[in-house]
């Protein structure tokens, strides 16, 4: 049940049986709910569902207003309003439904489910409804409404690695604190007239830093247990020491890359952190995997990484424009390794055999191609529209594709 978070092999490894519920000290009712919708007998369910979902209709309603058919995010602004809700938005969808499902195994606890669940759920919901329409209840209480899904989200995180002693997993919630507060200071600066490119910014390195953290873990163990599995060697390099200094570098450049991005001392660091970042994806023997889909994927989003820190420096020292950098990170890194890691979970969680099937790969490709040539605007100024237009076909596409495959899955029972 929790191998796909774990690094486990999904083949061999077996789950302990959860009581219906639990209610551990602190008041948070946790265990697999046996009653009511199957929606929220487990947080990947309804969070992965609604990152799906809000990824399809967040960009159709970007790309109508951008036509000049719909009018959205009102006073708010639509440009704003589009930033806002694929990176605190859809994003943090899909972080929720991974948290709520690795942390329990992790630290060996219940995970939350049933009305708790369906409770945090609607508290996103909630966000996504006030954003839309944030003049019906005006700015500053709309935005309200939005922020208080992360700081919920980092409650439940931090009780339960504390109540499990997981003093060593706490860099996750930092991580999340820090996509907190770049939430805030993003609405703060839009309702004010500040810049708000520097917390959506920190916000993306918020994301990148987890994704170096957590891809740093499954995917060596992923690929060390397929390729142990047909006696393929060499297997991959085991998380150690290099990896450690390479999350610090990759840490220091977003670091740089957040405060200045058009400095040229953010090369340094970026630069350094593209070759170690490289030479890491290379020590996990990715290209060993592409048999299987369901795993190189995982590689190909990692991918992204290193390439962003060369985009970075590249940026730093005016070769690139610094927009496109954002979307490398954004689609690239970000919304990548989600689809990769979503798909694996909602099949793995739901006793479905770890096999991506053609709309399933289908989906990977359009979200690549999608993240390969949203950037390619900056670097062909006079084809932007036709870019422009193509990744957000390609998204749709993506996202689509998703949603046909596994919104079954995630409201169905599981096998």
């Amino acid at each position: 049940m929790t191998a796909a978070m774990t690094g486990t092999d999904p083949n061999t490894a077996t789950s302990p049986r959860q009581p219906e519920t639990a209610s551990p000290r602190g008041g948070i009712p946790r265990g697999l709910a046996r009653t009511g919708p199957i929606l929220f007998s487990y947080g990947f369910r309804p969070f992965f569902l609604g990152a799906g979902l809000w990824a399809f209709a967040s960009m159709a309603l970007w790309i109508a207003a951008l036509a000049g058919h719909l009018p959205i995010g009102g006073s708010y602004g639509a440009t704003y309003w589009h930033a806002h809700e694929l990176l605190f938005g859809f994003s943090t969808a899909a972080l929720a439904g991974f948290l709520l499902t690795a942390v329990p195994n992790w630290t060996g606890r219940l995970p939350v489910s049933g009305w708790p669940l369906a409770g945090l759920f609607a508290i996103w919901c909630a966000g996504r409804a006030a954003m839309l329409a944030p003049d019906v209840l005006g700015l500053t209480a709309s935005a309200a409404i939005d922020a208080l899904f992360l700081p919920a989200l980092a409650f439940i995180v931090a009780r339960e690695l504390i109540a499990g002693k997981k003093w060593g997993d706490m860099k996750i919630l930092a991580a999340v604190l820090f996509l907190t507060g770049a939430n805030v200071w993003f609405h703060a600066a839009v309702l004010t007239g500040g810049d708000e490119t520097i917390p959506a910014r920190l916000g993306v390195s918020a994301f990148t830093v987890m994704v170096m953290l957590v891809g740093g873990r499954i995917i060596p163990s992923f690929t060390h247990n397929w390729l142990n599995r047909f006696g393929k060697k060499p297997l991959p390099m085991p998380f150690g020491r290099y990896d450690i200094a390479a999350i610090v570098v990759g840490a220091v450049a977003l670091g740089f890359y957040t405060a200045a991005p058009s400095n040229p001392l953010t090369a340094i660091p970026a630069t350094l952190a593209f070759a170690m970042q490289s030479y890491r994806l290379y020590r996990w023997r990715g290209w060993k995997t592409a048999s299987d889909p369901l795993l190189l994927i995982l590689h190909l989003a990692y991918a992204f990484v290193p390439l962003a820190f060369a985009a970075i420096a590249a940026a730093a020292l005016d070769l690139v424009p610094t927009w496109s950098v954002l979307h490398i990170l954004t689609v690239g890194v970000i919304s990548t390794m989600i689809v990769a890691v979503m798909t694996r979970a909602s099949l793995a969680h739901t006793g479905r055999a770890l096999s991506a099937s053609r709309i399933t790969q289908a989906s990977y490709a359009a979200l690549l191609l999608a993240a390969l040539s949203r950037p390619l605007a900056g670097f062909f100024p006079e084809h932007a529209m036709f870019f422009y237009s193509a990744s957000g076909v390609l998204w749709l596409a993506a996202f689509g594709l998703f949603l046909i495959q596994y919104a079954p899955i995630l409201v169905g029972a599981r096998r």
